[in-house]
């Protein structure tokens, strides 16, 4: 397989550590480089997170491009981050793999423009777990028969958006196929303002916090005398690595932007 050089910002954190490893494992991988908010001009095997790699590291976006001249960009930061990295990179002529969530209509319509005006490929992903796409993918089949469906995201309490991106683009993904209808007592009235969650096209989203989980969700659908429950659970970030080497190696095939794994997976 053709050699992929990459470079990964957000090193230091959880899903970034192992997207390092993975750069680092994968034989048509080249790890140029990596983008971190210090320890610029070390090397990633110096910084004491068990890397290996002997990428240096930078605290400069566009320097970084101008030097490593990397062929993908694997963003996993933070919303307002993953929106300037991406486009700084289109712009460059790199190609982004974004793993953060967050993105307005607005940010992914730009996104898109300019990946197409430069004939580049983009991938912003939701969730990089192939289970968890996989789930969204059968939610969405399931709706056809059970309009009524409650979503139920789970995730650890360092995470900073809610509902989950994987949980809003579920609720798109059902909405695509679902008609709008506002589920409940027609009369029911929240005692507690947030009680019923939030809701999307009529679906109610919950969110739940809590340190020791990592990525989980419920998506449950109501019929007469019968429930049907689809769940995915991540124990460990690794879960996500597969989706993040199929997008850096899908990336490269395509010239717009590709919102959500689900459009990559055959």
């Amino acid at each position: 397989m053709e050699q992929i050089k990459v470079v990964i910002a957000g090193p230091r954190g959880r899903m970034g550590r192992e997207a390092v490893k993975l750069a680092e494992e994968t034989p048509h991988f080249t790890l140029a480089g990596a983008l971190d908010r210090r320890n610029g001009g070390s090397k990633l095997s110096e910084i004491g997170e068990g890397f290996s790699s002997e990428a240096r590291i930078y605290e400069d976006i566009k320097e970084c491009l101008f030097e490593t001249n990397p062929d993908v960009l694997i963003d996993l930061t933070t919303p307002e981050t993953g929106m300037y990295h991406a486009k700084t990179a289109l712009e460059a002529g790199v190609r982004p793999v974004v793993g953060t969530t967050g993105f307005s209509e607005e940010d992914l319509k730009e996104l898109r423009e300019l990946a197409e005006s430069r004939g580049l490929g983009a991938i912003i992903a939701p969730n990089f777990a192939v289970g968890a796409v996989l789930m969204m993918k059968f939610s969405q089949l399931a709706a056809k028969f059970f309009p009524d469906v409650e979503i139920i995201e789970q995730h650890h309490d360092r995470k900073l958006d809610a509902p989950s991106g994987t949980g809003l683009k579920t609720a798109e993904m059902i909405s695509e196929i679902r008609e709008e209808k506002q589920q409940g007592h027609p009369d029911e009235k929240e005692t507690l303002e947030g009680a019923r969650g939030a809701s999307y096209n009529g679906i109610r989203i919950h969110s739940v916090r809590l340190p020791g989980l990592v990525a989980h969700q419920e998506v449950l659908f109501g019929g007469e005398g019968q429930t049907l429950k689809i769940r995915h659970d991540s124990y460990d970030r690794k879960s996500f690595m597969s989706g993040v080497r199929l997008s850096a190696e899908q990336v490269m095939k395509i010239e717009t932007l590709v919102y959500g794994l689900e459009n990559i997976i055959e």
